[in-house]
């Protein structure tokens, strides 16, 4: 039977294009929950392999530097080996980091395996982006957006929770070996629904030109370096260590746009095509991606912390308090994709960034003695801005390409949102640190104040004021009706 894109849609008819998207989805749900579910593991693990906070820390910031920079490699991967290959190879290459990593009696196999993993959940993220916008007609790009984002917004609200039950059951072993059935069934539907061909429904092509190398390695270390530049700017005394790190990462960004350009000129092909940020919708885009990254990543660390540390509640209020919201964003996701489908995707956007800033700002109303439902109210207030933004940002910077940039776009516009995330959690835990100094309070003291609660306020003021200027940036996500693709029979 074929396997071809025209194959696979006569055999199931109209309904296959959700069926693929279906099969993807499970996929991107099983690298997204191994991204965050492993950190209710590392307390365990730590004291499984006496590590410092320092070596333990390298579990999440590991697989986060091999996602962030293997993003960049999906549109050459697609066009090379084509859809099933690269997906069914991703969903492999999780299977296996699940398996080593929860085996491992060493823990630079455990760092290895999550290293895999972030490779494999970075290369299957921008994947759906790329069949939403090829697969499906401009009239319901939204509702499947909506859908797949409602499916993997689920993965990182209930993970952490089934983790938790997971880890004092069975130990941080457990923790890697549950995406093994999502990878099992991801892999299943591979074989029945995804294509071996290219994007555009072109035959995969091995002759294709080698991958960028020195595109990827200048990438590489550029994260590398900020990353860690980032973490040394917490510590006392690593100053003159985070400079030169940031310098780095600052060199190779311009070494980096230098040899694109370089590259593009001399007719080769760059590992990010620079020629996407000329579409002022896609610039724009890119920008809120990289600020909404920042402040997603950073609240997702913040608002725990200040749960926990700042209204001294416990872990069973936390969980209370987080899972409602998580439910809430996964149902506004799904309605508000539908709306992405009839109104611009500009104004969704914005109404999600002013939603998100206005949760943030609220924060600044809790007090010691405030009652738990000010939190759920302003939390779930956050998450449903988020479901105005998740599904519309990509259909607002993706629309205007030319059909030929739409791999690139999509892996583009992940890496950068997933760099500004990496970003937000140093760049909260930051100016946590210099405010609660400069009210003369510590996290080591084990009791709350007014002037604790004040560094958090300040913090959450530092997180709506990013969300405001991202506000900027997604007006200019304005795209004339006229110019938008209306061919519905449109496929991957």
């Amino acid at each position: 039977m074929s396997a071809s894109l025209a194959g696979l849609q006569a055999r199931h008819g109209p309904r296959y294009r959700w069926l693929l998207l279906l099969s993807v989805m499970i996929g991107t749900m099983a690298s997204i929950m191994s991204s965050t579910i492993v950190n209710v593991a590392i307390p365990d693990m730590s004291q499984h392999f006496t590590l410092g906070q320092e070596r333990a820390q390298w579990v999440s910031s590991g697989f986060m530097v091999a996602m962030t920079v293997s993003m960049l490699t999906t549109p050459w991967l697609l066009a090379r080996y084509g859809y099933r290959r690269t997906y069914a190879g991703t969903m492999l290459l999780l299977m296996a980091g699940g398996i080593v990593g929860g085996l491992s009696n060493h823990f630079s196999l455990v760092l290895g395996a999550r290293v895999a993993e972030g490779l494999a959940a970075g290369v299957v993220q921008p994947i759906p982006a790329i069949i939403i916008m090829r697969a499906f007609g401009p009239h319901e790009q939204g509702r499947a957006s909506g859908l797949f984002g409602m499916g993997v917004v689920l993965a990182p609200a209930v993970g952490p929770s089934i983790g938790g039950v997971l880890v004092d059951l069975f130990g941080w072993r457990s923790i890697f070996f549950m995406v093994i059935p999502l990878c099992l069934v991801s892999l299943w539907m591979a074989y029945r629904y995804v294509p071996d061909t290219a994007p555009g429904g072109v035959a995969a092509n091995r002759n294709t030109a080698m991958i960028d190398w020195r595109g990827l390695l200048l990438g590489a270390v550029g994260t590398l370096c900020l990353l860690n530049g980032m973490v040394q700017l917490h510590g006392a005394g690593g100053g003159a260590q985070a400079f030169v790190l940031l310098g780095g990462a600052a060199a190779a960004l311009a070494a980096f746009v230098w040899w694109q350009r370089r590259l593009a000129a001399n007719g080769g092909a760059p590992l990010m095509n620079l020629a996407l940020f000329g579409y002022r919708p896609f610039a724009m885009g890119s920008i809120v991606a990289f600020i909404y990254g920042t402040a997603l990543f950073g609240s997702t660390y913040l608002l725990p912390v200040y749960l926990q540390l700042g209204l001294k509640l416990s872990a069973s209020h936390v969980g209370t308090i987080l899972l409602p919201a998580g439910l809430v964003l996964a149902a506004t996701i799904a309605g508000v994709g539908r709306l992405a489908d009839k109104h611009p995707t500009w104004l969704l956007v914005s109404t999600g960034l002013a939603l998100l800033a206005a949760s943030f700002a609220l924060m600044l109303t809790v007090s010691l003695a405030s009652g738990l439902w000010m939190l759920v109210a302003w939390a779930t207030l956050g998450r449903i801005g988020l479901g105005f933004i998740l599904p519309s940002l990509n259909l607002g910077s993706l629309r205007p390409l030319h059909e030929h940039l739409l791999s690139q776009g999509a892996s583009a516009i992940n890496f950068l949102r997933m760099l500004g995330g990496a970003i937000g959690v140093s760049l909260c835990g930051i100016v946590l640190e210099w405010r609660l100094a400069a009210h003369g309070d510590s996290l080591a003291n084990t009791s709350s104040s007014p002037a604790r609660l004040a560094a958090f306020n300040e913090a959450f003021l530092m997180l709506a004021a990013l969300c405001l200027l991202a506000m900027v940036a997604a007006w200019q996500l304005r795209l004339p009706v006229n110019s938008l693709p209306t061919d519905p029979q449109k496929a991957g």
